[in-house]
């Protein structure tokens, strides 16, 4: 008999951590977030993390688990996931996936294989060191030639993600991508739900917009100029991500505040954007509308718990 999952997703901004506590309570879950930036502690403001009071008692993990220094990764994501899902189901819970780092989600829901193939140290030092001279778009073009559907699906500022695919077709003379898509194939373990929430793109990009208003206005420049004190430097994986970046070129003179929040709100909703691309290619999602719902918290809850019921999940 396989053990139950349900998943909630979708682009950020569109409002899944509130409607996942919410629903959580309703049918017995426990959260673990699938966001790539929420895991790191001190790291608040800019990745819009959720706070105590808005887990509202619903146990979260893989929130604040990490510091800004400590590597994080699907694989990693992975075995913490299936850890912390035993535990839940011992305590005769549902799991629930919640957060929008697609990866994340599909390395738990058709259980990928990361068994790491042989490293190739000198070749890795090689590409770091293309990235440091040539730039990351550089080292992205190196992908694209090789494994164009790869390329597509990592962003060119993921460098650590670009080298460990062209390292894989390095070692294999294989694309990494049909290596994914060998392991997404595969039966999923679980008898799952997978939601994907969504909004009017015009109504979703406007809430980003807000969303980094408010980061500004409660103090995001003053978190990244804490993170720099305390020795946490921009080349770390964690001080990449949106919102860190581009207030550290801000900082380092790079650029004006007002262009930094204007590259931050435009990256932010091409991820959105990439978030939604990814999501729609993936098999047996259930996509909520908000707008089809009347933006109406209970009416979205309401069509979850009957799609879960007819699954038996619930």
């Amino acid at each position: 008999m396989k053990h139950k999952l349900i998943i909630l997703t979708g682009p950020t901004a569109v409002g899944k951590s509130e409607l996942a506590v919410k629903f959580a309570k309703l049918i017995n879950a426990e959260i673990i977030s699938a966001d790539s930036m929420q895991v790191y502690r001190n790291m608040d403001i800019g990745t819009a993390k959720i706070t105590k009071e808005e887990m509202d008692g619903v146990h979260h993990y893989l929130i604040d688990e990490l510091n800004p220094d400590e590597e994080f990764n699907v694989a990693i994501f992975q075995k913490l996931a299936k850890k912390y899902m035993e535990s839940i189901y011992q305590k005769h819970k549902i799991p629930m996936i919640v957060g929008g780092t697609g990866f994340y989600i599909q390395s738990v829901l058709y259980d990928i294989n990361f068994e790491e193939t042989d490293h190739d140290k000198e070749y890795r030092k090689e590409l770091e060191k293309l990235a440091n001279e040539k730039g990351v778009a550089f080292l992205h073009k190196m992908l694209h030639e090789i494994d164009a559907c790869a390329a597509e699906q990592i962003h060119e500022n993921n460098v650590k993600r670009v080298i460990r695919a062209l390292e894989y077709y390095h070692l294999t003379n294989k694309k990494i991508s049909e290596h994914n898509m060998t392991e997404h194939a595969k039966e999923s373990p679980y008898d799952f739900c997978y939601f994907v929430l969504n909004d009017n793109r015009d109504l979703l990009y406007e809430k980003i917009d807000k969303r980094v208003d408010k980061m500004i206005d409660t103090g995001l420049i003053d978190e990244v100029v804490k993170l720099m004190k305390t020795g946490y430097t921009r080349d770390m994986i964690s001080m990449q991500g949106l919102g860190y970046k581009e207030i550290i070129s801000y900082l380092n003179g790079e650029c004006t505040l007002e262009e930094a929040i204007f590259i931050l709100k435009r990256d932010t909703r091409h991820f959105a954007k990439r978030q939604l691309t990814w999501f729609r290619r993936e098999q047996d999602v259930i996509w909520v509308d908000k707008c089809e719902a009347g933006y109406d918290d209970n009416a979205i809850i309401n069509i979850m718990l009957d799609k879960a019921r007819e699954r038996g999940l619930i």
